[in-house]
């Protein structure tokens, strides 16, 4: 009996020095960069955003309410407020409203970047809602506010700013560089980035490195670190809504059936809800906690170096917040419900969209079977609402490409620590990966728990002092990244 106690002893011993031995070694591998003394930003620059915000580019579901008129209106004010760009550089237009420039390098052996955003923006069901009107309001207490300030005309604007800038330096990259801006990436750019991208690939070019829209520097917002965190994408989930409908009997509401359309197709949506999709590591969280974890504090750190022993337990902790959840397995989201047409009229029919954003490591189908497989009901029909996309494949860490956009970072905001990261939106960048697996997705603005909801939401704003930030990184990450 002793003998097996003190195996046992023995064995515990040599399982906690195992943990202990995995903590010593997990170790720091941020990069260590020197904070840039910060360069003056275009005058009138904050102006030009504000003007850009106010032009109402709203993409909506139904083509028929595109209002084209604003979006001729916004190609004008491009050409109008970035005359040196559109001198200097090549300028394709597609549909009408996407732009493609072509500032040619000096070395055409060198592979050519390309810079990405978007400046169409989301309906805003609730105008009255905002405390700030989300397109007259311009600058208030330093903060630009209107729909488009964070998803991301800040994006279109600090790139051309940057480019503007540079090219009244007289300033000329060795390498290629792309701007590529789309008119409709809040639909899927179907007639944008799509078209843009099958256009460079019929060119045959090869990118050195995609940049588009993506993760912040988060603030309190990565368990168990205070640090501000620098979030990287390198992968996006996918995205499916599938729409369910049934079709029943109806009937006057005084003698209502046992079960109605609208009974059947609430159970089913309940089902779904209650019986979410698996949870589990991916690649991706897998090279967010070796970047990110060493930096933590000891308890996180601890779990972190042995998370393939405290998987469950990192699993609740993600599953309890929602953007934690959104990063371990493929979420279900009910987006619409629609059925009856008066109050005492049985409808005889009910439809409902559920949006799906797919995790990497499963597809469009592997959703469809899981919902076919949880409401188990022929009376309920699924089919796709639109073609949706797969998760994008993941890019590489361990690159150049990936350095410089990190040194980037750094240069502008000191005191960063930086991670890979999982996108759980959608972006332009998809259709790009016909021209590299280099497709790194930041947007370089701060974002915590006070401003999370701004995104697709009310008062979507940005301060001042961000936005000119914005227009230095862009300048960094051309000037890091124009030469060989």
């Amino acid at each position: 009996m002793k003998k097996i106690l003190l195996t046992i002893l023995v064995l515990v011993i040599i399982f906690i020095a195992y943990l202990f031995y995995n903590v010593y070694n997990f170790k720091s591998t941020q990069l260590q960069v020197e904070p840039l003394e910060l360069v003056s930003v275009p005058d009138g620059a904050v102006d030009r955003f504000v003007e850009a915000i106010s032009i109402r580019t709203v993409s909506f579901e139904e083509e028929t309410d595109f209002d084209s008129i604003q979006f001729k209106k916004f190609n004008r004010f491009l050409e109008d407020n970035y005359p040196l760009i559109h001198r200097e550089l090549g300028h394709t237009i597609f549909s009408e409203f996407s732009h493609l420039y072509h500032w040619k390098g000096s070395d055409s052996s060198l592979k050519p970047i390309i810079l990405m955003a978007h400046y169409d923006v989301v309906p805003i069901a609730t105008p009255s809602a905002w405390s700030e009107h989300p397109f007259v309001a311009g600058v208030v207490n330093d903060t630009i506010y209107g729909r488009g300030a964070m998803d991301f005309k800040f994006g279109v604007i600090g790139i051309m700013e940057s480019v503007e800038q540079l090219l009244k330096e007289s300033y000329k990259p060795q390498r290629d560089i792309y701007i590529s801006l789309g008119h409709d990436e809040e639909v899927l750019g179907p007639k944008g980035a799509f078209k843009i991208a099958q256009y460079l690939k019929n060119k045959r070019v090869e990118a050195h490195f995609v940049l588009d829209e993506g993760m912040a520097i988060t603030e309190g917002l990565v368990l168990g670190l205070n640090a501000p965190v620098a979030l990287i994408g390198i992968a996006e989930k996918g995205i499916l809504s599938l729409e369910l409908t049934t079709a029943m009997a109806g009937g006057h509401s005084s003698a209502p059936a046992k079960e109605t359309s609208i009974d059947v197709l609430a159970r089913a949506v309940s089902k779904v809800k209650e019986n979410p999709c698996p949870r589990s590591f991916n690649p991706v969280l897998d090279a967010f906690m070796d970047k990110i974890g060493p930096e933590m504090d000891f308890r996180a750190k601890f779990v972190f170096a042995n998370r393939n022993i405290f998987k469950s337990v990192l699993l609740d902790e993600y599953e309890k917040k929602s953007t934690g959840n959104a990063t371990i397995r493929t979420t279900t989201s009910p987006t619409i419900f629609e059925a009856g047409i008066k109050e005492n009229v049985i409808p005889t029919a009910a439809r409902a969209v559920i949006n799906f954003r797919i995790i990497p490591g499963e597809t469009k189908e592997d959703v469809i079977a899981h919902l076919k497989n949880v409401i188990d009901d022929e009376r309920v029909t699924i089919e796709m609402s639109n073609e949706g996309a797969n998760p994008s494949s993941i890019s590489p860490v361990d690159n150049v490409q990936y350095e410089r956009i990190e040194r980037s970072i750094k240069q502008i905001f000191p005191n960063i620590k930086t991670a890979p990261y999982l996108v759980i939106g959608g972006t332009d960048s998809r259709h790009f990966n016909i021209l590299t697996k280099n497709i790194y997705r930041f947007s370089p603005f701060i974002l915590n728990s006070e401003n999370l909801t701004c995104f697709h939401g009310i008062d979507e704003r940005i301060p001042k002092s961000e936005f000119e930030n914005g227009i230095r990184f862009y300048r960094q990450i051309i000037l890091n990244n124009s030469k060989g």
